[in-house]
């Protein structure tokens, strides 16, 4: 009897797992035929598509990567995501090991840190600190305010805590100072939890587009590909009033997504083996 629980029990989360990936792959296949369809009729189609309509061309993907705006948004994309993703985990690594330790100011650092999980001061208040700052209409305005977050200071501080204290005090008795023991000692035995914030900051920054709009709106040289992304979305609800309009135009928005998401896609095979042991390893201990 008790087998034959486990096996149904299984066989549940199996059917679970397999539905929600189901509804999890829908809309990317769904955006992925749509790239590749005829505009005119693609235009004129209502509900998911299963194939391309009409002959499949690849017109769509050319008039992305021959826009040198959207390259331009592209590679701004990509310093968002490394610049804000180097100082979030040089940030993470420090603010997680200083409340790690043993001190007398770590239960009011800890309350600092976990406050702002639940309150922060909003976006008009933000923004008049950034401009006060003199970030405003500046690349480190997209860098800097959002690094990091608590969460992953707290995920750095649960990985230090799980280092064995025999280890870090031999270090100590070796010589070794705090930061040769953070970074020689500990935070090779934290690579787990480290790849899982590393992850998620690369995915945060690489689909943000909220703060462009806020800190550089009218500097379209500097905006990151979501946010041409959101542009060329409003763009083409203008089409149909053009007398002679291109309905390739019309593909671009969804190309765009795809050469957007891609690079995540690939990405998380390498983080995958990270991801199983690191997740739970590193979430918010009571």
């Amino acid at each position: 009897m008790q087998l034959v629980k486990f096996i149904f029990a299984h066989f549940l989360i199996i059917v679970f797992l397999i539905v929600v990936a189901f509804c999890c792959f829908i809309p990317l296949w769904h955006v992925l035929m749509a790239s590749i369809s005829d505009g005119r009729l693609l235009l004129a189609n209502e509900g998911l598509l299963w194939r391309p309509v009409g002959e499949a061309t690849l017109e769509g993907y050319r008039l992305v990567f021959s826009d040198a705006s959207i390259l331009s948004g592209y590679m701004n994309t990509i310093i968002y995501v490394v610049g804000a993703t180097l100082f979030g985990m040089v940030i993470c690594t420090l603010g997680g090991y200083v409340i790690s330790l043993e001190t007398r100011l770590k239960k009011v650092f800890t309350l600092m840190i976990t406050f702002t999980m639940l309150f922060n001061g909003g976006l008009i208040p933000s923004y008049m600190v950034n401009r006060q700052l003199g970030l405003v209409g500046t690349r480190w305005a997209l860098i800097l305010p959002g690094a990091t977050g608590a969460y992953f200071v707290v995920m750095m501080m649960n990985a230090f805590k799980s280092v064995p204290e025999s280890i870090v005090e031999a270090a100590y008795i070796d010589g070794a100072g705090h930061i040769r023991t953070m970074v020689q000692v500990m935070l090779p035995q934290c690579k787990s939890i480290s790849a899982v914030v590393i992850l998620n900051s690369i995915v945060v920054h690489w689909n943000a587009w909220l703060p462009a709009s806020i800190y550089v709106p009218n500097k379209r040289e500097l905006w990151p590909l979501q946010l041409w992304i959101r542009q060329l979305v409003a763009d083409n609800e203008t089409l149909m009033r053009n007398a002679n309009p291109d309905y390739n135009r019309f593909l671009i928005q969804y190309a765009l997504i795809i050469a957007a998401t891609l690079p995540i896609i690939l990405a998380m095979p390498f983080f995958q083996k990270y991801l199983e042991s690191g997740v739970v390893a590193g979430g918010v201990k009571g």
